[in-house]
């Protein structure tokens, strides 16, 4: 408890933010001490006309590399660093605003767009021990990223550089997309990653998902292998669901909730339509059961709509409606009831509960 009182004295001394009239106005919402950019000296050498390069910062001593030396540490601490930081957050996000279940490229948008309100607290759960999804690559393994427009006003904001085309944009490598929103998104103080975390399950009360069930990824693959290995959990207010196409862990949201009866059938994704499947993706995103939303390539799954193949403008976008749909479950303001406006180009679309899209 000293700990987290420690923080909050210390978030409390920060500066008070400017008054907005939207989160839009600005590319980020997020202030925080900005660390001073390095300075890149290039001069000749006495000797030789070869040149030498220097990096020097207001903020941090030089050092020579020559006869570096680090200053003495016990692994001990080491270790209790770690232990402490992360059972803190284990303990600080045990009952949470919002968890999202796949730090794919739809998550990682979702929570982007959540982590704007300073006031609502988000969990990502991702299995793997490299959050990203399939975004850290474009299609079979090639390094660049299709995004389709109007979808690159959501990179304009993220600050991500491309290549324009007539109706769509190229970003160099898709890396590019999933190390800056995941830096950005990081940074905020209310937002946790636990990777190397499944979602095991769902916490139901009477007809409400009311947040996760989790274990360390390897322990629930192994269950099999060995005796049992109790979960653990997490309360969430909203549970946005992002895991993505049928796999291994792909689509385990909404087939749980077909195994337990809250929803009839995951059809599963039908076969390659980009201009349906994209627009489907993002129109289909909603609150599938009460206290669930479902975002991405999930979406395809239960509604049997199109695969969308190497493109990613709808996971931004349908993460960004996501994150807007558990605003308005939170009763907080948000882009789909008009309490404020995105971008004209980024209106979302709604959907009612019972539509499907068109093969």
């Amino acid at each position: 408890m000293a700990t987290m009182a420690t923080m909050a004295t210390a978030l409390s001394s920060l500066p008070a933010k400017p008054q907005k009239a939207s989160l839009f106005e600005s590319s980020s919402a997020f202030y925080g001490t900005p660390v001073a950019a390095p300075s890149l000296r290039m001069q000749p050498t006495s000797k030789t006309n070869a040149v030498s390069v220097s990096m020097s910062a207001s903020s941090t001593p030089s050092y020579n590399l020559n006869s570096f030396k680090f200053d003495p540490i016990k692994e001990s601490i080491v270790s209790r660093e770690m232990t402490r930081r992360y059972m803190t957050d284990m303990i600080s996000y045990a009952d949470t605003d919002v968890v999202i279940v796949g730090a794919g490229s739809a998550g990682l948008s979702c929570a982007y767009e959540l982590s704007k309100n300073p006031d609502v607290q988000v969990a990502i759960i991702e299995q793997s021990v490299s959050p990203g999804g399939g975004a850290w690559l474009g299609g079979q393994l090639f390094s660049a990223m299709v995004v389709r427009k109007p979808a690159h006003r959501f990179l304009d904001e993220v600050g991500i550089e491309y290549d324009e085309q007539d109706n769509y944009v190229v970003i160099k490598h898709a890396a590019l997309f999933t190390s800056t929103i995941m830096s950005k998104l990081l940074a905020r103080p209310n937002v946790k990653l636990f990777n190397a975390v499944a979602a095991e399950d769902l916490i139901v009360k009477e007809g409400r998902v009311g947040g996760v069930v989790t274990n360390w990824a390897l322990v629930s693959m192994n269950h099999d292998t060995q005796s049992c290995m109790d979960p653990n959990v997490m309360e969430a207010k909203v549970v946005v669901s992002s895991c993505g196409h049928d796999g291994p862990f792909g689509a385990t949201g909404v087939k749980r909730l077909k195994s337990i009866g809250m929803i009839d059938s995951v059809p599963g994704m039908k076969a390659l339509d980009m201009n349906t499947a994209e627009d489907a993706i993002v129109r289909l995103t909603r609150e599938i059961v009460p206290g669930m939303i479902v975002t991405g390539m999930e979406v395809a799954e239960i509604d049997g709509s199109p695969r969308m193949g190497p493109t990613f403008g709808a996971m931004m976008i349908s993460g960004q409606k996501a994150a807007h749909l558990a605003l308005k479950s939170l009763g907080l303001p948000s882009a789909l009831d008009g309490t404020f406006t995105l971008h004209p180009e980024l209106v979302l679309a709604a959907a009612e509960s019972g539509e499907t899209a068109d093969a």
